[in-house]
Order: structure tokens, then C-alpha cells, then sequence
């Protein structure tokens, strides 16, 4: 297996779920979808599938049971072993104390935020800061029923986190949409949509 399997942002998402308890993939599949809507579209059957099979050549999992229901594909359940879990808290203990620069694509836009001129940058920012407003207000309801449903918050303080950080970018455009409202955001006179 290749090591860049191994690379892949899921090893640590799946080790973590296969730390809760033993899984078949396809259940994997569902909870990192379940747990986080956001980057379902991202999660797909093969990089998971991928992933499985290179922390099972790893030693990092292993297979506790083979299960079949009715004439569906017999399903194979992996645990975490003793060094997956190892791994899992090295991963878990480098990422947590060593903050990374995420370069996302909104970072990259915003960048050239002035080729938008004022009205435009506000008309674009105003979009954002509606849909990422709507979108949180269903984030932080969904995360209410799944803590409703004796789920651990530990087990989900991800999406309290995704929360916050999208609460403070909601800030962020409110006070930069105020600065270009009052003026005090001010543009060049060339290389704008206005200039």
C-alpha cells in the first residue's frame, strides 16, 4: 500500500471512530458523513476502502469479525489495535500543538478582495456572511440532535469548533462590511471593478 494512504487526512478520523469501537468501513463511511456534512462530499467509499486497508497493512487495525446479512456482501469489522492507538494519540498530540496555516480557497479570494470595488465586495461579502449564517444556524441545530441523542461531546466537539470559527468569520465580514460602509476600507483608484 502506498504511503501516502497512509498520509491522508482520514487515517486520523478513522482511527479515532475505530477508537469509539470496531466498525465494517461502509459504517465508517456513514459516521464520518453524519458528523460532518460539511466535507461529506469529499468522504467517498474508495478513500475510505483506501484508507482501511492501509492502516490494516500497517498493524495500526485488524480484523475482529465477518458478518453477513441476507445477500448482501459479507462485511469485514476492524478494531484499533495497541499501536493504532499509539499512532492515533502521536497524530492526535503533533496536530493539536502545532498550528498549520490552512490555505482555503475563501483565504485566496479574499486576498483579491479589492477587484470586487466596494460595492461589489459588499454585495459578496453580504451573500457569504447570509449563506454561512444559515448554514451555522443549521450546524449548531444538528449538533443539538446529536447531542440530544447521548452522544458524548467529546465525540463531536469538532463541530462545536467548526461553529466557532464560523461565528468569528461572520464577525469578521460584519466589521469589514461596516469599514467599507463607513469608508474607512478604502480602495486603490486603478484595478478595481469600479476603477
Amino acid at each position: 500500500m502506498p504511503r501516502r494512504a497512509l498520509d491522508n487526512p482520514l487515517v486520523l478520523s478513522i482511527l479515532g471512530l475505530l477508537l469509539e469501537r470496531p466498525m465494517h468501513p461502509y459504517d465508517v463511511l456513514g459516521e464520518l458523513r453524519r458528523r460532518s456534512e460539511s466535507q461529506a462530499a469529499a468522504i467517498t467509499r474508495g478513500s475510505v476502502y483506501d484508507v482501511v486497508a492501509a492502516l490494516s497493512t500497517a498493524g495500526w487495525i485488524t480484523e475482529t469479525a465477518r458478518l453477513r446479512q441476507g445477500n448482501r456482501p459479507e462485511r469485514t469489522v476492524y478494531a484499533l489495535t495497541p499501536s493504532g492507538r499509539e499512532e492515533l494519540v502521536r497524530r492526535l498530540d503533533d496536530r493539536i500543538r502545532h498550528p498549520e496555516r490552512d490555505f482555503t480557497p475563501f483565504l485566496g479570494a479574499i486576498a483579491y478582495l479589492g477587484a470586487l470595488g466596494p460595492a461589489g465586495a459588499a454585495d459578496a461579502l453580504s451573500e457569504r456572511a447570509r449563506r454561512l449564517g444559515e448554514r451555522t444556524i443549521a450546524d449548531e441545530q444538528r449538533l443539538a440532535e446529536v447531542l440530544g441523542q447521548d452522544l458524548p461531546r467529546l465525540y463531536v466537539i469538532e463541530a462545536e469548533y467548526a461553529i466557532h470559527q464560523a461565528r468569528a468569520e461572520l464577525a469578521w465580514i460584519g466589521s469589514v462590511l461596516e469599514e467599507i460602509r463607513t469608508g474607512r476600507l478604502t480602495w486603490p483608484t486603478t484595478g478595481t471593478a469600479d476603477g
